[in-house]
């Protein structure tokens, strides 16, 4: 199946377009004394608080919809939420509708966007698509900016969306070629028994096991030829049995989306190159399954990385930084102003934040601190955690210069992070994301989700400016 690009659009102003009113509760009883008394009663009858998110559609006498009332809810229901507001998208007949101005830019920006993140829906495997309710741009927010991000969002859902058995290796490769020829820019892919001609040891040894239509692979793109040089490396697993270290049931049930940092990476690399920032992209996405079969690597194997470090394989589950090692030393090859990893990585991140933070790791205090007030603005939340240097110790084994899974199950997301700074040129920085969303939120239903990747479109002027 050919995959197809989404263009999620806010759309064009008319005045046809259905009225949105957002009302706090404080405000809900003025507003209400200024609606024709029908509607005022038919309010009051409702019992609607104008919670937040809460959805009320007024009537006008021959029942057509005379407007819309979205409840704000209090000042501390939006503090503990992002996108509140947006759950009414979903709950709204077809057609158009349009915000009448109550809201600040900052919060009418927040509302789109979030509307977009809502309308989102995963219907590859329906019958019948569903109509949607659509927002006409609110006055004052660059439209093309936030239908440019929701593109990004809608293309990361859908990869990590997809099952394993429509979404393997080859597959994750004709979308990310799909993406280059889209924005004119080059792709290479280098497939199976090429990767070790090609000096990727561990790709090739993670992703081997499989059938020979999901055989590993590397996959580059590079866009523009001037400005400062980014480069986006995500992990691209995608399906973990766990390897010949099983994954129990309960543990494997959820690794569709063991490519979600590959996902994340192309969806950003979409949205960079749909605002044509003044950059040199290079992504990378090492593509494998990590499969069981007689040519799986083993436990107590040793691998040797392309930059030459060795690494003891003491569990074949700690897989994903295998294939993310030999990606990074051939992006620290060409030595970035700025090097970026995002990976499914570890329990241990989720353990310690939570599904919600993703943590970031890096060595620099000015990107730590750019990145972390892009992520407020953005709505976009990460937190940062320590390359600790008392921990390297955990990752050195008395058989090789690495460890791959390290024992004492404490601080498994730092010494995962610690393993993959043995491969990168600075300045890095490394995302350990979880890229799913357990029960739908607003402007996040249940499924794939992208992590991160707001907040560092945000800090990319900062961050890059500082690299001229």
């Amino acid at each position: 199946m050919t995959y197809t690009f989404p263009t999620p659009t806010l759309a064009a102003p008319h005045e046809d377009a259905t009225p949105l009113y957002l009302i706090a509760p404080e405000d809900l009883a003025t507003f209400l004394a200024g609606l024709p008394p029908a509607q005022g009663a038919f309010a009051g009858a409702t019992g609607f608080a104008a919670g937040a998110g809460e959805v009320l559609i007024l009537p006008e006498v021959d029942g057509s919809i005379a407007g819309v009332l979205i409840g704000r809810g209090s000042a501390e229901a939006r503090r503990r939420g992002r996108f509140v507001m947006a759950g009414a998208a979903a709950r709204l007949p077809a057609g158009d509708y349009r915000l009448v101005p109550l809201l600040t830019h900052d919060e009418a920006e927040e509302f789109a966007l979030g509307w977009l993140f809502e309308s989102y829906r995963f219907d590859r495997y329906k019958a019948q698509n569903t109509p949607k309710a659509r927002l006409v741009a609110p006055e004052g927010v660059d439209a093309g900016r936030l239908n440019a991000i929701a593109a990004g969002e809608y293309l990361t859902r859908d990869l990590v969306n997809t099952p394993a058995a429509d979404m393997g290796p080859a597959q994750l490769a004709n979308v990310a070629v799909a993406l280059a020829d889209l924005h004119g820019g080059t792709s290479g892919v280098t497939v199976g028994d090429a990767l070790l001609d090609a000096n990727f040891p561990m790709i090739h040894a993670v992703g081997r096991a499989a059938a020979a239509d999901r055989a590993p692979r590397l996959i580059e793109m590079n866009f523009g030829t001037t400005g400062p040089r980014l480069t986006l490396v995500g992990k691209g697993v995608c399906f973990d049995t766990g390897g010949l270290d099983i994954k129990p049931a309960a543990g494997m049930g959820l690794m569709k989306k063991d490519m979600g940092g590959a996902a994340t990476v192309l969806g950003l690399a979409h949205v960079i190159l749909q605002l044509n920032l003044p950059l040199q992209l290079r992504v990378l996405v090492p593509a494998v399954e990590n499969s069981i079969a007689g040519g799986a690597m083993r436990p107590g194997d040793v691998l040797t990385a392309r930059n030459g470090l060795t690494v003891e394989v003491n569990n074949t589950d700690a897989e994903g930084r295998l294939v993310l090692a030999d990606a990074l030393a051939l992006a620290s090859e060409d030595a970035p102003d700025l090097l970026i990893s995002m990976a499914t990585l570890t329990g241990a991140a989720r353990v310690a934040l939570g599904p919600d933070v993703p943590p970031f790791y890096t060595d620099d205090d000015s990107i730590a601190a750019t990145l972390a007030a892009a992520s407020t603005a953005a709505r976009d939340p990460i937190w940062r955690m320590p390359f600790h240097p008392a921990y390297e110790a955990l990752i050195e084994p008395g058989i090789a210069d690495l460890d791959n899974a390290p024992g004492g199950g404490m601080a498994g997301s730092i010494t995962a992070a610690l393993f993959l700074r043995r491969f990168a040129a600075a300045p890095y920085v490394h995302f350990d994301i979880y890229a799913w969303q357990q029960a739908a939120a607003p402007a996040r239903p249940k499924g794939g989700v992208g992590q991160g990747a707001r907040a560092l479109l945000a800090a990319l002027p900062q961050l890059l400016g500082e690299a001229q």
